[in-house]
């Protein structure tokens, strides 16, 4: 990708400061772009850096919240949906209210964030990516609840791309396995890491597939 691929180019990244979210602000961030990040409480991870824009108070699932987010940005090129969440339970084990937890953190989050983008990006073009999970196409035991949310964020990509593409919008997601952070290393220590995707790479697939050069796909589901 050429360098400054983004540059002057705003781009939303929900879940920034998690260890996926870091990797892919850093990679917009390092192309030149100009991230927004919406957050429940500020980090202070802008501080003395032009390129971030932190906005704290945000609920992701509320939708006037995100509406109004969304309502107060430049001229948005794209937004990327890294917010989410994981939780594991044998399915006799799993709550009603898990079920639900699980839905609103990763599918409530990626439908309000992508509607709200399509608001903006009309009329001009622009790209979405989701972060969806391998898990979503092909589930293991034991998260249920987990799978089905984000098979729901994949057929939200696909639908999505559908309805935005006569707009210039290119919508996609990302499906990664085990990611290599610091807490799954914590709660899986009998596991080997090495196979497990890269924070960094997946970041690198979302910087394409939100890039300029991206001209034609939509409605993917990439395993990374």
């Amino acid at each position: 990708m050429p360098s400054g691929a983004f540059e002057g180019r705003h781009v939303v990244v929900t879940g920034g400061t998690g260890a996926l979210g870091a990797a892919v602000v850093e990679a917009f961030a390092a192309a030149g772009a100009v991230c927004h990040l919406p957050v429940r409480e500020d980090p202070g991870i802008a501080a003395g850096r032009r390129s971030l824009h932190v906005v704290s108070g945000i609920d992701l699932t509320d939708e006037a919240g995100v509406r109004k987010f969304y309502g107060g940005l430049p001229e948005l090129w794209a937004s990327v949906h890294v917010a989410g969440g994981f939780a594991a339970s044998p399915l006799v084990d799993t709550t009603l209210a898990a079920l639900h937890g699980q839905l609103a953190i990763n599918l409530t989050t990626a439908f309000l964030c992508c509607r709200e983008a399509v608001r903006r990006m009309r009329g001009q073009g622009g790209r979405i990516v989701n972060v969806s999970a391998r898990a979503g196409s092909i589930p293991s035991g034991g998260m249920a609840a987990y799978a089905v949310s984000k098979a729901a964020v994949s057929m939200l990509t696909r639908a999505v791309a559908e309805e935005a593409r006569a707009d210039g919008i290119l919508v996609n997601a990302v499906l990664p396995g085990t990611i290599d952070t610091p807490a799954n290393r914590a709660a899986m220590p009998a596991s080997s890491p090495d196979s497990w995707s890269k924070p960094a790479d997946i970041a690198a697939t979302i910087l394409w597939l939100a890039s300029p050069e991206n001209r034609l796909t939509t409605g993917a589901l990439l395993p990374v």
